[in-house]
């Protein structure tokens, strides 16, 4: 259960000390009129999550009752969008449809009891007759008819004698109520069309407030969860089940605020309108919302879920900025996701004092990330590097290869230009270089000293791919529909190159290019002969640079930052930081930088590193969690201390605690201050490395994906990580990831 307790559960919960319901039921009710979007994602949590955590059920139920607008397709987007998330509804998928017959009952009850009348007013008088915000309204003259005729009148609308619109049923409630929609509401209308499930049996059709209410009483509903424009509804809700004096325990509607977000469209007709006007590829195009286009860009569900229990569950509706989704989903992967090379505008360098070839082993993961695996890069006298990653006349502080200016090739060589070969329009074809033989990355004792690293492809053995650069899908913060489109929302690079092992190991999982950002290969348009890979996000948000104004770009940073290797020339006493992090206490090039440059983060990095030897583990520790925090607070007011983040990461090299649950032991002492120790010992956070516990959770998920073990023995490993994901993810981060690796990997062959 989360541990912060929102509006809703703490109704749940003094309802049930109050034996108020014996069991939490929960409902998510779905229009199937369109795909479901990351707001219908909240709903989900909340109405599944809610459920869940008081040991109760969730129904899935397709509110149906629009026979012009639904469609099994629609169905079934609903019922994976669920499934993908992680949730399971009990029992079968309910329909309103399924209970037209009892509804019908119901109705017939409310006229005998004098409560509903059939109208026979058009549209326009209907609309005259109601009032206005001061002014009451008043009821038709056919609000008098007598029992018998309404039950006639009813019985015939039904049986399809009267054109669409020539009558409704309303219940009989206060034409002058303040709340306008207590002002006879409609219960049926007419609807000459062919419904998905029922056909033409009906040809009336109950609306939203008649069906909804009753659905929930049928499924013995307990907490009818909606958003917060149904708020004025609530009073139909308890009127149409409080006239009808139905035996309890009834359902109470309760209302949160939906989920609006900047850059973003969720209205279904709008995002219909986006579908069928051709500005998008269909309801999972990369760019939508949409769980479905979320899902093919490769979003993960537990961002989408970590993302709703960020935002929380409030009363009244905000604006949530879509960064914060995307560094859900950064945060998500960056722990999980191999980072493989991939050139996107190809420059050849031929290498010419380097003969033969060789395989270079490379590990998919940096030092900070729990996880293992590796690769053979090829490596010969041709290769391809970034174009960018060559200036011939370098601005100030770039750091990659220039004609003066040697470079590391990831995993590899230092290598030196010697000639730039150029066409006859003056473009850049080729970099004639030479390679420093022992300046191999590991093993280096050139004492050459570079300050970046780029990345690099074999010329023969690079793959040829698509890649699909993604941007957002609206240019304005509160875009209004097609005029506002980003025209540069989807870029396609034919001829990228990226290295063979990605191929070869057919992927279904995420990567991370690395300084492009994340891909997923794309599950519709991959295949061998044209693999094909969508960019899901950027490594950091680049949207805040873009939206300064001309003033906000003039102010002078606080922090030098190095943004695509153009930054401000270091300071003799940051230099000297810097050398000392990468030569002495081997920092990787990008954590140096980051703690060299800033005043407050090193000092803290040097007094926590004065309590605990352990330079790496600490400075990934400091650049990361330490950084956000002191982006917006001195030293002084923090509530932890550099000696206690060392004992933190003592935790962690001791291998007490997972990485997992670190951030969360972290998060907790930047708001009680207290001891780490402490709170690993009172949440009971200890990681699990005892392999007789470990191994009876890895045979329950296997035995939960036969699909996914005939695929790995079939010669998919990089199933591996998913087999481990899920045991990390069942025993809350708790488990041993080297434990669990070797493990997993165990009994998988």
């Amino acid at each position: 259960m989360s541990e912060r307790k929102d509006f809703l559960r703490t109704i749940v919960e003094e309802d049930l000390k109050a034996g108020k319901y014996k069991e939490v039921i929960t409902r998510f009710p779905p229009e199937p009129n369109g795909f479901p979007h990351i707001g219908h994602a909240k709903s989900i949590a909340i109405n599944f999550g809610i459920a869940r955590d008081y040991n109760g059920h969730c129904n899935l139920r397709m509110d149906d009752t629009n026979p012009t607008t639904e469609d099994t397709k629609y169905v079934e987007a609903l019922k994976d969008a669920i499934e993908w998330l992680g949730f399971e509804w009990h029992g079968n998928v309910r329909f309103t449809s399924d209970y037209f017959p009892k509804l019908y009952e119901y109705a017939i009850t409310l006229i005998k009891m004098g409560k509903a009348y059939v109208d026979s007013i058009d549209e326009e008088e209907m609309r005259e007759f109601r009032g206005t915000v001061t002014e009451a309204g008043k009821r038709s003259k056919y609000g008098e008819r007598t029992v018998e005729e309404n039950l006639d009148l009813l019985e015939r609308m039904k049986k399809g004698e009267f054109k669409d619109g020539e009558h409704v049923l309303r219940a009989k409630i206060d034409m002058s109520a303040a709340n306008m929609k207590m002002r006879d509401p409609l219960l049926y209308r007419i609807r000459h069309a062919h419904h998905f499930r029922t056909g033409n049996e009906w040809a009336i059709y109950p609306m939203y407030d008649f069906a909804h209410c009753l659905s929930d009483y049928i499924e013995g509903i307990s907490h009818s969860i909606c958003t917060l424009e149904f708020e004025n509804n609530r009073e139909i809700y308890d009127w149409v089940l409080d006239t009808l004096e139905l035996e309890p325990p009834r359902p109470y509607q309760y209302e949160f605020a939906r989920l609006g977000i900047n850059y973003t469209v969720m209205s279904k007709r709008k995002l219909l309108e986006l579908v069928e006007g051709g500005q998008v590829n269909g309801w999972d195009d990369p760019r939508l919302p949409t769980i479905a286009g979320y899902k093919r860009r490769g979003y993960t569900p537990e961002s989408i879920l970590t993302f709703c229990d960020q935002i929380g569950i409030a009363k009244a509706n905000s604006m949530v900025d879509v960064a914060q989704l995307e560094f859900c989903i950064r945060d998500d992967m960056n722990p999980k996701v191999p980072r493989v090379m991939c050139v996107l505008d190809p420059l050849k360098v031929t290498i010419e004092n380097y003969e033969g070839s060789e395989e270079i082993d490379a590990s998919y993961y940096p030092d900070d990330v729990p996880k293992e695996g590796s690769r053979k890069l090829p490596f010969s006298r041709e290769i391809y590097i970034e174009r960018e990653d060559f200036s011939e006349t370098p601005p100030k502080g770039y750091f990659r290869l220039t004609p003066e200016q040697p470079v590391r090739l990831k995993h590899a060589y230092i290598i030196s230009c010697k000639e730039v070969i150029k066409d006859d329009n003056g473009r850049i074809i080729e970099i004639k270089a030479e390679y420093y033989p022992a300046s191999k990355s590991g093993s280096d004792t050139s004492g050459i000293k570079v300050k970046s690293a780029i990345q690099w492809l074999d010329a023969k053995a690079a793959k040829t791919v698509e890649v699909r650069l993604y941007d957002r899908l609206f240019s304005s913060e509160a875009p209004e529909g097609v005029e506002d489109i980003n025209p540069n929302s989807l870029e396609v690079i034919e001829n990228a190159l990226i290295e063979p092992a990605v191929i070869n190991e057919k992927p279904d999982e995420r990567f991370q290019f690395e300084r492009q950002g994340y891909f997923y290969a794309d599950p519709i348009d991959y295949s061998d002969e044209n693999p094909v890979f969508n960019k899901i996000v950027g490594l950091k948000d680049s949207w805040g640079k873009k939206k300064k104004s001309p003033k906000q770009e003039q102010k002078p940073q606080a922090k030098k930052e190095q943004i695509d290797g153009e930054v401000a020339a270091m300071s003799e006493s940051e230099q000297a930081r810097y050398d000392r992090y990468t030569s002495e206490l081997k920092l990787n090039s990008e954590v140096a930088n980051t703690l060299a440059r800033d005043e407050k983060l090193s000092s803290f990095y040097e007094e926590a590193l004065s309590t605990l030897h352990s330079p790496v583990a600490l400075a990934n520790m400091v650049s990361n969690e330490v950084a956000r925090e002191l982006k917006e607070n001195d030293v002084d007011t923090l509530k932890f201390s550099a000696k206690q983040v060392a004992e933190l990461v003592r935790m962690l090299d001791e291998e007490t605690i997972s990485g997992k649950i670190a951030k969360q032991v972290f998060e907790e002492m930047v708001k009680s201050g207290e001891n780490p120790t402490q709170i690993v010992e009172a949440k009971g956070l200890i990681q699990i490395s005892d392999p007789a516990i470990i191994a009876p959770i890895i045979d329950e998920i296997i035995a939960k994906n036969p699909d996914n073990v005939a695929k790995f023995k079939a010669g998919n490993t990089k199933l591996l990580g998913f087999f481990v994901g899920q045991v990390l993810k069942s025993t809350g981060g708790k488990a041993n990831p080297k434990v669990v690796n070797a493990l997993v990997a165990e009994k998988l062959h």
